[in-house]
């Protein structure tokens, strides 16, 4: 009787993949909170190494412990394993496993992978996700070589070196936000070349694999380069992602100019600025404590966050496209135009109807996370609203305020973070379930807008 019920249950892809990503969690979990995993003499609760898990698979950085005082050298390559799986996506290392073991990737495995990765077609999925792996590890290993050598000359062995160097440019790809200095990139708020190593880092993880394997293909294709064509979500997702980061910045150095860069030179204030406009693509990792700066750049940075980075990456949020696709919207609408041209292509409606779903909820759930912290959590409103956007955004900047939460807070926290790592619409369709053709329709009838 058990075993007759348990096959009429059917899992859509969204509920597997959903799963998928609990079940990397709850290992996780585990690994984190195994003694080998810590420094001689650290105790971790399981709330706290809960919390550790959720930030690392959802790649947000958001921390109630320090990861420098808490974790050996076996415990920070578990957590960069963990930052793998969440930053590449849980089905393309399942599909390169599935690969070296010889299996072949069917009907099911594909629709898992296009779910995973927010493909709208089956065709070309595993030769992407080869590519994916590919690009990620060829830059990931480029990173930890660069800043391994760079880093010689800051500690003591090269053994240090190169693990920071390491776990740095991991954290850096998979926006994961994690750091083992102790202060994230505080130490280096001067050295340039770091953070522009850092920043190219952050830039391709956030700015979608889709972009990433365009750009490969036009840099090595065998056509002449005049001839090669990007597609749509290219040209649009490069563009809104270069707008918000040249926006985000002068805008921080705008607000900030009177305050915190009042003293500093014209290139630390660049740096400054343009570092904390890309960070809150969805990098985490900060060469100031955010504190210092002004509440309205606080509000901004907030934004930024809940914002995010592209989709098919690694980050979360709303997503680039989502954010302006509805501005170009409400930009057409109020032209009087039906349709949304850009590019030299027509968006489809079925896009601008989602753009509209995916922002409304993503307000709702980040507003609810708002009100909630603000009842449970004895903090500023600033701050909350700072760690909930953090949270959605699977950022990891943080006001300080993520060890003093309460269980409450950290539960909260941890739902806007797994929220925002598998996406608004995987969100909606976890509950949708199998979709029925409408069998009959009613009559239809205007009402009243605005």
């Amino acid at each position: 009787m058990l075993r007759s019920r348990f096959r009429r249950i059917r899992l859509t892809s969204v509920q597997l993949v959903v799963l998928f990503y609990l079940i990397a969690v709850t290992i996780s979990t585990f690994l984190i909170g195994l003694p080998i995993a810590h420094q001689q003499g650290v105790e971790l609760s399981f709330m706290d190494a809960l919390f550790t898990a959720v930030s690392a698979v959802s790649v947000t950085g958001l921390t109630v412990v320090s990861t420098a005082d808490t974790f050996s050298v076996p415990g920070i390559f578990i957590i960069a394993f963990v930052l793998q799986i969440g930053g590449i996506g849980i089905m393309t290392l399942g599909t390169f496993v599935w690969l070296v073991m010889g299996k072949k990737i069917g009907l099911k495995e594909r629709q898992l992978i296009m779910t995973d990765q927010n493909q709208s077609t089956l065709s070309g999925l595993v030769q992407l996700m080869k590519q994916i792996l590919g690009l990620i590890f060829i830059i990931e290993l480029i990173g930890a070589l660069v800043l391994g050598t760079y880093y010689l000359r800051f500690f003591e062995t090269w053994q240090e070196a190169y693990l920071q160097g390491f776990f740095a440019s991991v954290s850096a790809t998979t926006n994961g936000g994690f750091d083992i200095t102790g202060k994230s990139l505080q130490p280096f708020a001067h050295d340039y070349f770091v953070q522009f190593i850092h920043t190219l880092l952050i830039v391709t993880g956030a700015i979608g694999f889709p972009v990433l394997i365009e750009v490969k293909n036009f840099l090595f294709s065998r056509q002449n380069s005049y001839r090669y064509k990007f597609s749509l979500f290219t040209k649009l997702t490069t563009m809104t992602f270069l707008v918000l980061v040249v926006s985000g910045a002068i805008l921080i150095w705008a607000f900030e100019a009177t305050s915190f860069f009042a003293d500093k030179k014209w290139h630390e204030t660049f740096f400054y600025s343009m570092f904390q406009s890309v960070t809150t693509r969805s990098g985490g990792l900060s060469t100031m404590d955010v504190n210092e700066f002004q509440e309205p750049t606080q509000l901004l940075m907030s934004v930024l966050m809940f914002i995010g980075a592209s989709p098919s990456s690694v980050g979360g949020g709303v997503r680039t496209t989502t954010f302006a696709i509805v501005l170009l919207a409400i930009f057409f609408f109020a032209k009087g135009a039906t349709s949304i041209k850009v590019f030299g292509r027509e968006l489809h409606h079925e896009d601008i109807h989602k753009a509209f779903v995916v922002f409304s909820v993503a307000v709702i759930v980040w507003s609810t996370g708002i009100v909630m912290l603000s009842i449970s959590e004895p903090f500023p409103i600033v701050a909350i609203i700072f760690e909930v956007s953090s949270a959605f955004g699977t950022t990891g900047l943080s006001m300080g305020i993520t060890p003093g939460l309460s269980t409450f807070g950290k539960i909260v926290i941890m739902c806007l973070m797994f929220i925002g790592r598998i996406g608004i619409l995987s969100f909606l369709f976890l509950i949708r379930g199998t979709v029925l053709r409408e069998r009959y329709r009613y009559p239809t009838e205007r009402v009243i807008i605005g």
